[in-house]
């Protein structure tokens, strides 16, 4: 499937979802909108039937956190109810995997993963890791930035009086959002070389952690760094993607869904007002929400 033909999946979803809230009900974002559109598109990318887009939501959340995230979260009771929940993923799409194999290449995930040179021989561990980072990747990141960015705009009236004036700031706001919520907060690698930075010595096979979100708050080079301003000058210029090999393989498409999504919605509605106090994940790797209460107000 092409951008385009995305493009036009993206926008017929988020019509049918847009069109289907409750006016004058207070709801859950996160439910209703946020999980919904990002799992139908997850599955699309994956070609697998639209209405197990849930599993995708539910092994998301479980992989993302890990086990003792799990449990607080009260997704999982304890370690076996996770193994569980990873093995149920991993033999899931481990019959994609062979149905996939079984057939010339095709343009989805799982057939690339299945034909490619470098990943047709994976362990059905490594498989499950590329599995658990596409689907964190595809959906946590994208859903906690529309669920955020709705926050951000309640938080930032002024913001939102711009957006209403001038739509065609949208594009620019989606920038703006995915550096202002951060969706991922950090992620780890391990050092290949001795190096100094900062002063400070980084050994060879030392775990270093790069801190998205602090970066995305840098004052030395972010002007305001602390305010979310859709306006902003070079707005994409953020660490939320990652940054070299390492960057994130889906940016474009997060961002064309945040726009469309925000196109829609501005068609639609004068606000969508939240309407109480969001509930966080209970992470300090995902930034995001389970909960996100509000109203829509329509033109």
């Amino acid at each position: 499937m092409n951008l385009k033909s995305l493009a036009g999946t993206i926008r017929e979803r988020a019509g049918r979802i847009l069109d289907s809230l409750p006016v004058g009900e207070t709801f859950d974002w996160v439910e209703r909108v946020s999980v919904v559109l990002t799992g139908q598109m997850l599955a699309t990318l994956f070609d697998m039937p639209i209405d197990d887009r849930l599993k995708l939501s539910r092994w998301s959340d479980v992989g993302a956190l890990g086990i003792r995230g799990g449990i607080v979260a009260g997704l999982i009771e304890d370690a076996s109810e996770y193994q569980s929940e990873m093995q149920d993923c991993l033999d899931y799409f481990t019959k994609l995997w062979n149905e996939r194999i079984a057939q010339p290449p095709r343009n989805d995930l799982i057939s690339m993963l299945a034909h490619g040179e470098s990943t047709r021989h994976m362990s059905p561990q490594e498989f499950l890791g590329n599995l658990i980072l596409l689907i964190v990747g595809g959906n946590d990141t994208t859903r906690n930035s529309i669920s955020g960015g709705v926050l951000a705009l309640n938080q930032s009236p002024a913001e939102y009086d711009k957006l209403r004036a001038d739509t065609s700031l949208i594009p620019n706001m989606v920038s703006e959002i995915i550096r202002y919520q951060t969706p991922l907060a950090h992620m780890r690698r391990t050092a290949t070389a001795d190096t100094e930075l900062g002063g400070k010595l980084i050994r060879q096979g030392d775990k270093v952690i790069m801190w998205y979100l602090s970066g995305n708050r840098d004052v030395s080079v972010i002007e305001r760094a602390g305010e979310f301003l859709i306006d902003r000058a070079k707005a994409r210029q953020h660490l939320s993607f990652g940054f070299g090999v390492h960057r994130c393989m889906g940016n474009r498409l997060a961002e064309m869904q945040l726009r469309i999504l925000w196109e829609e919605i501005m068609a639609r509605f004068e606000m969508v007002e939240v309407v109480g106090e969001p509930v966080r994940v209970p992470s300090n790797f995902i930034h995001g929400f389970t909960d996100l209460p509000v109203r829509v107000h329509p033109l």
